[in-house]
């Protein structure tokens, strides 16, 4: 009895297997066009497994334990053949670990090495989630007929960049993730991450950041300089950029999202881009997820063996609408036809005085709402969109996060009726700062009958002639969220979400070199010429 198959198989809510008698051939060696090797295994039935379709998964984080017991098994249990591939530089394969850098070279050159094998048949697919899926659109463009199906999760076509914009700079989880990859290899590489996870968040709040590498791992590291340096509007990070590729893409595409993953938008942009060039099939799947949740992997290999393996099999896979959405607030999956569905129309719920928040009626004459914002104590990240070793995400209770001074609230009456929200949500708040830079934080939240807050979406974004009164354009984390009878729509303002983004100095330093913290006090305009508003699509 393998208790390690039939775990994975509970756990993943996974058919039967056809065999879980599997045997793996290691260490194939990949060359590639600059004479590097890169490191792969072979997960196949004992039985034999020429020529069944192949599953091809590029991960930078290993190829053993987890990697290939939760991921390699269940598919070469369940009807292809698996090739798990190190990409450079990491667990053997030749080169240093550039992160994201060569991914389209390599992976073009293992595709092609993959064809040309004795064992190939005639189909793979493309597989995996957040960076095993970024590899994914590197080369989604070019990728030979054999490429029946790619099966990107919780990934997309930019993967860095909307950490490192230069209107919000996402610090926590590019941190997070270096310091990750930087010691995955010593040995107990988890045990130490997950003992460490206090030092990693202690090491956010040190000054200048071109430290807090050091003060997490000991010595600097070339991808957290990276990050700090070079936001998104730098040629530095051309290179990683595949999004120009996405419209040219003909493959049939699955991807699978989170409503509180990182990255959704983009994600959700590559999805629009397929959907506009008619390309079929085509399938989205978003769930109430974040980056790392446990109801991921059983939505991902479902559409591996749903959709992927019928593909390569010369079948259609089984009939679903193209889009299929859990609508948090009704609990329930629904199915539409695009994204964003029709019929939700965009309307604005205006910034009132006294904290209120109405649909359709303007603000009435009365003087902004003011708080203070001190990044020496800055507003902290609570749930939402986080990934991070301790810190929990998604939707959570926000009462402690509201009652802080430097968090502002405005509420509707009690809805007499549900209001369905899905689709892009965004908002227009008229800001005005004591200084010159400064962070607008908004947060969308439903509040039920007991008066609890629970979060649904939020964005930031950064000003730079904020002592100006200046209409700041945010947009959020889109959504599926149904607000039932009885419950009120809440916006929160503030001017942080801290580690989650970077603390805003309030000085324009550069964010790599900073280190002087400055107090602001920040003013919430709404008035009939100011009228703030959060735009939500309602159906």
């Amino acid at each position: 009895m393998n208790l390690g198959s039939h775990i994975v198989q509970r756990t993943l809510r996974l058919p039967p297997p056809v065999t879980r008698n599997l045997t793996i051939e290691r260490d194939l060696r990949v060359p590639m066009r600059d004479g590097a090797v890169l490191l792969a295994d072979r997960w196949i039935p004992k039985s034999g497994g020429d020529g069944l379709p192949t599953a091809l998964v590029r991960i930078p984080y290993g190829r053993a334990g987890l990697v290939g017991g939760q991921m390699a098994r269940p598919l070469a249990e369940r009807g292809f053949q698996v090739l798990v591939q190190s990409t450079r530089g990491t667990f053997g394969s030749d080169g240093p670990f550039d992160p994201l850098r060569r991914e389209r070279e390599d992976g073009l050159d293992t595709l092609d090495w993959v064809i040309e094998q004795p064992w190939f048949g005639d189909s793979m697919i493309l597989y995996g989630p957040s960076y095993l899926g970024f590899v994914q659109w590197a080369v989604a463009d070019a990728a030979p007929p054999q490429v029946k199906a790619m099966i990107p999760v919780v990934s997309e076509s930019a993967l860095t960049l909307e950490f490192l914009r230069a209107d919000g700079f996402s610090l926590e989880t590019p941190f997070g993730w270096a310091v990750q990859v930087a010691g995955q290899e010593r040995k107990f590489a988890m045990p130490r991450a997950m003992l460490g996870a206090k030092k990693v968040r202690r090491a956010l709040h040190t000054l200048p950041l071109n430290q807090a590498d050091t003060a997490a791992m000991g010595h600097r590291y070339d991808y957290v300089q990276n990050i700090l340096e070079h936001d998104d509007t730098t040629p530095f990070w051309k290179d990683l950029d595949h999004r120009h590729r996405v419209a040219g893409i003909d493959l049939p595409v699955s991807s699978v999202g989170g409503w509180y993953d990182i990255f959704l938008p983009g994600q959700l942009r590559d999805y629009r881009v397929l959907q506009e060039t008619g390309r079929t099939p085509l399938r989205l799947t978003v769930g109430p997820w974040g980056h790392t949740s446990m109801g991921v992997g059983p939505a991902a290999f479902g559409e591996a063996l749903d959709f992927g393996l019928a593909l390569c099999r010369g079948e259609q896979p089984a009939e679903r609408a193209p889009v299929r959405l859990f609508v948090m607030g009704q609990e329930k999956w629904r199915d539409f036809p695009s994204w964003p569905p029709p019929g939700y129309e965009p309307r604005r719920l205006h910034l009132q005085p006294d904290g209120g928040l109405s649909p359709g009626t303007p603000p009435a004459d009365s003087p902004a709402d003011t708080y203070r914002y001190d990044p020496a104590d800055p507003t902290p990240a609570v749930g939402g969109v986080r990934m991070a070793f301790g810190v929990k995400t998604g939707r959570v209770d926000n009462t402690a996060l509201e009652a802080r001074p430097d968090v502002l609230t405005y509420t509707t009456p009690v809805l007499d009726e549900d209001v369905e929200v899905i689709g892009e949500v965004s908002a227009e708040i008229f800001f005005r700062s004591s200084l010159s830079h400064a962070d607008v934080f908004v947060r969308l939240c439903d509040v039920d009958e007991a008066g609890r807050s629970t979060n649904i979406c939020d964005g930031l974004t950064s000003l730079t002639e904020a002592d100006h009164t200046t209409r700041a354009d945010v947009q959020l984390w889109p959504t599926a969220y149904r607000f039932k009878r009885g419950h009120r729509i809440r916006v929160q303002i503030s001017s942080g979400a801290f580690p989650r983004y970077n603390r805003n100095p309030g000085t324009g330093e550069p964010r790599t070199t900073a280190t002087t913290l400055r107090a602001a006090d920040q003013h919430i305009l709404h008035d009939p010429t100011h009228p703030s508003a959060i735009i939500l699509p309602i159906g």
